[in-house]
């Protein structure tokens, strides 16, 4: 997770909302993303998508078995969707997003057993650390919004 919140703290430099994910196989980072929505002007340029793009480049595949894949933020529906359908074995969550997480919030995509595939979710890893940059980036997003 901390390998994470270094592509979070990416993202924040860029002034992209502050979320990162890596992929680790065999106890080894195979692919690391933050958020380039804003940067790439594509709503879809989430740190999980882009992470799982990467990390079936390496592996010369889309079926990530045996990955698992660590984020800052519990993922939207899109990238939940996407983590379920990589076939990603193992999803460590930093913090909840109570107003658009499909992990265990809002929804539960990876865990429901109506899917063909189910992904394990581990929840509240370093969750001080990652909801503190997502506070810190609103706060100074308002301050610039009011000057």
């Amino acid at each position: 997770m901390k390998e994470a919140l270094i592509e979070a703290q990416k993202a924040m430099q860029l002034e992209e909302v502050p979320i990162g994910a890596v992929i680790v196989k065999n106890g080894e980072i195979i692919a690391r993303a933050h958020n380039l929505r804003e940067t790439e002007k594509d709503p879809t340029a989430h740190a999980e998508i882009l992470a799982i793009r990467k990390a079936s480049q390496v592996l010369g595949g889309w079926r990530l078995m045996g990955c698992d894949l660590y984020v800052t933020v519990e993922p939207c529906p899109m990238c939940a969707g996407a983590i379920m359908l990589a076939r990603i074995d193992r999803l460590i969550i930093g913090t909840m997003d109570p107003k658009g997480g499909a992990a265990g919030s809002i929804l539960n995509i990876p865990e429901n057993d109506k899917f063909n595939h189910k992904t394990e979710v581990v929840r509240g890893i370093l969750q001080e650390e990652c909801s503190a940059i997502m506070k810190e980036f609103f706060k100074l997003l308002r301050s610039k919004k009011k000057s």
